[in-house]
C-alpha cells in the first residue's frame, strides 16, 4: 500500500485456502489457486469499477485430474496457463497441466509418482520446456527435479536428478531458476551438513544447489 492509499480485498469462500500467490495477464486479470471444491480450484479476478469479479476457470472434482494445486501458475507466451497438483492424478504424485488461453480447456500434461508433488510454479525457459520440483517423488522418496519437454507426441519426461536426503538434501519445496547457459538453481528444504539435528531428526538444516546441463 503507497502513502495515502486504501487496500481493497476480494474474500474467497469458506474452506477454499489459498496457498498460491497470483499472477496478471496483459489485461491486468489475476489468477490464482486455492482448496476449493474437490481436490482444489484455479480461479480468475477480473478488475471491474472499484471491485475484482471471481471467475472459477477450473473446478478440480477428480482425483484423476490431481489436487490440489499448492504450486503457483505460469503463463506462456501465447497466454497458455501451466501449474501443478501436489497429489492424487493418474499415478498418485501429482500432475503437471496446461489451461488453454481463453478457454481454459484442462490438458494433462504428465502424472507424476511418488508420495507428493510440486509446492511451488513451474519455470518455463525460451525453448518452451518447462522445470519443477516434486517434493517427495524420485527413487528414493526425498524428492526430485525434472522437465518436460513439448513434442509433437505430447510431452516427455526427464528425471534431472533424484534427492538423497543425505548430503546433496532432501524433500525440495521451492521452484528452480535458469541462468543465461541453462543452469538449474534451487533449495532443497532437509539433508546438507547442517547442523539441524533436533528440528529434521539429524537429517541437516538443507543445501542450496546447482544442476547442469
Amino acid at each position: 500500500m503507497t502513502s495515502g492509499g486504501t487496500w481493497s480485498e476480494d474474500d474467497l469462500s469458506s474452506g477454499d485456502n489459498p496457498f498460491t500467490g497470483v499472477i496478471f495477464d496483459t489485461a491486468g486479470n489475476l489468477y490464482g489457486g486455492n482448496q476449493g471444491e474437490g481436490y482444489g480450484r484455479i480461479y480468475q479476478l477480473v478488475h471491474s469499477g472499484s471491485g475484482w469479479t471471481m471467475n472459477p476457470i477450473l473446478t478440480v472434482l477428480s482425483g484423476d485430474t490431481g489436487g490440489p494445486p499448492l504450486g503457483g501458475l505460469i503463463f506462456d507466451n501465447s497466454g497458455n496457463l501451466y501449474g501443478s497438483m501436489v497429489g492424487a492424478g493418474p499415478n498418485g504424485g501429482g500432475t503437471l497441466f496446461e489451461l488453454s488461453a481463453g478457454t481454459w480447456n484442462f490438458n494433462l500434461l504428465y502424472g507424476l509418482s511418488g508420495g507428493g508433488g510440486p509446492e511451488e510454479s513451474l519455470t518455463m525457459d525460451s525453448a518452451g520446456n518447462l522445470y519443477g520440483t516434486a517434493t517427495y517423488d524420485g527413487a528414493y522418496d526425498e524428492g526430485s527435479v525434472f522437465k518436460l519437454t513439448p513434442s509433437q507426441n505430447g510431452w516427455i519426461y526427464t528425471d534431472l536428478h533424484d534427492f538423497t536426503g543425505g548430503s546433496d538434501g532432501g524433500q525440495p519445496i521451492s521452484n528452480v531458476v535458469i541462468d543465461a547457459h541453462g543452469n538449474l538453481y534451487g533449495t532443497a528444504s532437509r539433508g546438507g551438513s547442517g547442523p539441524c539435528t533436533s528440528m529434521y531428526d539429524g537429517n541437516g538444516c538443507g543445501v542450496v544447489c546447482e544442476i547442469t546441463p
